[in-house]
């Protein structure tokens, strides 16, 4: 199923016909932006990009694909492009127009397209005093993040994203369009909860939960008080009730405008959070964190659900960033001390967010009939960003980055986060042997001939 971007194969006239959308070879006006990923550091170039104008260009490109001896990468906004194969040999499926959104409030839930992003859906919820289980930036695609099992603000009270999907549309890899619920294609539906599914998602439906509001936010800290913080927000988050997820980041933030006045350019430690309940009983709760240390913004407050997405301030725009991962089974002082040691102020870390992220609650207890992930096997999170620039610095914050792990090895859980995950690692990394091993078979009879290029492949 190989073919090189220049073989005759390639019929790029012949792509353009079978598509309602815009067709990019390399070469073409209009490519460079086409296969850009959201991560500014992968350089995407596929034998050639589709930007299909509706869902009724998937199937096509599909029988395409297969007739020219090449595969299909399917991709929303990007976001998960660095777990991705080279594309070489691929036809890159832009779905960012595909983009619907439909809540049916009697029902509570949401349908989307492929292309939906989460501010879109949190939005539409919000009318509805509904919300959904969705992540840290408004801008990130609502399908590959159910995929991948789905960590969000709402963690703690109602677990996975990846658990509320109810059914699915999907093309299979020789182009048929199937439906997947618990009736119909019941182990492509387990699959798609969690375990990347097997073929290319043309529909999501998936349950909200009744949420108009959350007390949430962040408290930032200078850089100076982080033991003194992170060793109160340990001690904190061990005792906060389900309803509260959190979590705690190192940040070393650039002098850059997009970047408030207060903390610009600056060293410092945050706790950020969402209280599913009550303000009044949400304050009380984060009443001792802010009693911490001066803190240097407060940000946490009575919000729309719909705002959980904007939080934890994350990039709403394509940015250069190398990221880092690990799950961890608890938090020993030994384990804490190493890591602000080598993460913390005066360590000269050049990352510029370390965070470590409260679990626990529902996401470690797997639902009846959970999907290929179902729960997550570790107390908290550790996730790393730096981003790029000058020269030389893509190698220091990869250093830096194996440092921080070197440093929380000794309670490594046995299995990461794959959404967290930004390289190629295998399935295994993150899934039992016997859940890879079922992926195996739902994949084999949904794309027999492996057309479709999914993130963490099984082998």
């Amino acid at each position: 199923m190989s073919s090189s971007p220049t073989s005759p194969k390639l019929d790029v006239a012949a792509l353009r016909e079978a598509v309602g959308g815009d067709v990019f070879a390399p070469g073409d006006e209009g490519y460079d932006a086409a296969r850009q990923a959201w991560n500014l550091t992968v350089d995407q170039r596929p034998a050639a990009v589709v930007l299909a104008a509706d869902i009724g260009d998937v199937a096509p490109v599909v029988r395409f694909a297969a007739g020219a001896g090449l595969r299909v990468a399917p991709q929303a906004t990007g976001h998960g492009a660095v777990a991705l194969p080279p594309l070489e040999d691929a036809i890159l499926l832009r779905l960012s127009r595909a983009a619907d959104v439909v809540v049916d409030p009697g029902r509570r839930t949401a349908r989307v397209g492929p292309g939906a992003l989460w501010g879109e859906v949190s939005t539409a919820a919000g009318e509805h005093g509904l919300a959904g289980l969705g992540g840290s930036s408004p801008t990130v695609g609502v399908v590959g993040y159910h995929l991948g099992g789905g960590l969000g603000w709402l963690g703690r009270p109602y677990g996975l994203a990846a658990e509320r999907v109810r059914s699915a549309r999907v093309v299979t890899g020789t182009g048929e369009i199937v439906s997947a619920d618990e009736d119909r294609e019941p182990e492509l539906l387990w699959a798609l909860r969690g375990g990347y599914g097997a073929g290319i998602v043309t529909a999501l439906e998936f349950e909200l939960v009744p949420l108009a509001t959350a007390y949430a936010g962040s408290l930032t800290f200078d850089a100076e008080h982080a033991a003194t913080v992170l060793a109160g927000y340990l001690g904190w988050a061990a005792e906060a009730p389900r309803e509260m997820t959190s979590l705690v980041r190192l940040l070393n933030l650039p002098p850059l405008e997009v970047i408030p006045e207060p903390l610009r350019g600056r060293s410092l430690i945050d706790i950020t959070l969402a209280y599913a309940g009550d303000a009044a009983a949400g304050e009380a709760l984060v009443a001792p964190l802010r009693a911490l240390a001066p803190p240097i913004v407060d940000r946490i407050a009575e919000i729309p659900a719909a705002e959980l997405c904007r939080i934890a301030g994350d990039p709403e725009q394509p940015t250069p960033g190398l990221g880092g991962h690990a799950m961890l089974r608890e938090l020993t002082p030994d384990v804490v001390d190493a890591f602000l040691a080598v993460a913390g102020p005066g360590s000269g870390s050049p990352l510029t967010a370390t965070s470590l992220r409260h679990l626990g609650g529902a996401l470690g207890e797997a639902p009846d009939g959970a999907g290929a992930l179902g729960r997550l096997d570790g107390s908290w999170a550790l996730h790393m960003v730096g981003v790029p620039g000058a020269p030389g610095s893509a190698e220091r914050i990869g250093a830096h980055m194996a440092r921080v792990l070197e440093a929380v090895a000794p309670v490594r859980a046995e299995r990461d986060f794959l959404n967290f995950r930004d390289d190629p690692a295998p399935a295994s990394t993150g899934l039992a042997a016997p859940v890879v091993e079922r992926l195996r078979a739902v994949r084999a009879a949904v794309d027999p001939h492996g057309l479709v290029i999914a993130k963490h492949p099984l082998d």
